[in-house]
């Protein structure tokens, strides 16, 4: 598989004969004639979910992280240092391994604005950092010193490592259906930290900056699932029984890796957070992202914190997110029937 080229001129190729990938663009943006409806619809939602860290009021936490357990300083920065690593990862990522094989338009838009959201989130976290900890250093570092994040960074670049520079058409979707585990698991699960010290009603404004990059990651999340399902349809002599095995395998692995951090990080000993919560909320996590994609439930693990989906939400609120200005937390709502 060949990187597009920025500009075709000789293409034919007409706005029914797009494809995911694989295809012949001309290199135009042609955007009053769509194939890929949902790429659009995600586009005018992206834009208007637009947000800036500045938003967000992180005075109260300032003294909240003095009065922290050692246990939970130490969730905190090493939650804090694990997001720092996915977004920096996802911002290169999707720049220079996914964009430049996709060869629809609408996509490559969603793609470019997804990039510029990881980038937004790599500030966001630099925001917290400056502001509320004392290790600013030490939180960047982390994943130098502590062997578990370092294993975990490792196994999650590797896939796309494996891009290479000549990647073939399953290596492309097996790289689709990591950025959904990236997205739906390890992102979600790294937010609910965050969420679980804010019901006990510390550290507010983290959470609610957490709240903010999650709406985002929701809008990510659909892009890569609709990805697959285009695909799908488009190619389905791809999905042989032993590429999907492969994929459940990365589940799995997936699955263990995030299980592994969720417990070394809480060590027992934040509150709400048990070693079986962890398990039960991230093998449900992994069930609804393989359904979502037509694929079989692995797991069968009820929701064990539903709270989580109500708190972090933007949908339907009649009051202000931990008493913020409404104003600024009512764009951008979602419609999952646009998807």
């Amino acid at each position: 598989m060949n990187r597009k080229k920025i500009y075709n001129p000789n293409s034919k190729e007409g706005v029914n004969g797009r494809k995911i990938f694989g295809g012949d663009p001309t290199g135009i943006f042609e955007l009053n004639n769509i194939k890929y409806q949902w790429a659009y619809n995600l586009w005018d939602m992206m834009l208007n979910n637009t947000w800036f860290p500045k938003e967000v009021d992180l005075t109260g936490d300032v003294k909240d992280y003095k009065r922290l357990t050692s246990a939970e300083k130490r969730a905190y920065d090493k939650a804090l240092s694990q997001l720092i690593f996915m977004d920096s990862l996802q911002t290169n990522n999707l720049i220079d391994n996914i964009n430049p094989y996709i060869t629809a338009p609408e996509i490559n838009l969603i793609l470019v604005r997804q990039a510029f959201e990881e980038a937004l989130h790599s500030q966001s976290y630099a925001v917290l950092v400056d502001s509320i900890s004392q290790n600013s250093d030490e939180i960047y570092d982390m994943w130098r010193q502590d062997a578990m994040l370092k294993r975990k960074n490792d196994n999650i670049a590797k896939i796309y490592e494996d891009l290479g520079d000549n990647p073939t058409d399953q290596q492309l979707v097996k790289a689709m259906f990591a950025n959904q585990i990236l997205e739906g698991i390890y992102f979600y699960s790294g937010f609910t930290f965050f969420y679980t010290l804010a019901r006990s009603g510390k550290m507010l404004g983290s959470a609610q900056m957490i709240r903010f990059i999650q709406r985002d990651e929701i809008t990510h999340l659909l892009i890569f699932q609709n990805m697959i399902n285009a695909t799908k349809k488009e190619r389905p002599e791809l999905f042989t029984k032993e590429f999907l095995d492969e994929i459940y395998e990365m589940f799995d692995e997936a699955v263990e890796l995030e299980i592994s951090w969720g417990v070394h990080i809480t060590e027992g000993q934040i509150l709400g957070l048990t070693n079986e919560i962890i398990e039960d909320y991230i093998k449900h996590l992994a069930d609804k992202r393989l359904q979502a994609v037509g694929l079989e439930k692995r797991y069968h693990k009820e929701h064990p914190i539903k709270w989580v989906d109500n708190f972090s939400s933007f949908n339907d609120q009649k009051t202000n997110f931990f008493e913020g200005n409404v104003t600024n937390y009512s764009k951008g709502s979602l419609n999952f029937d646009d998807f």
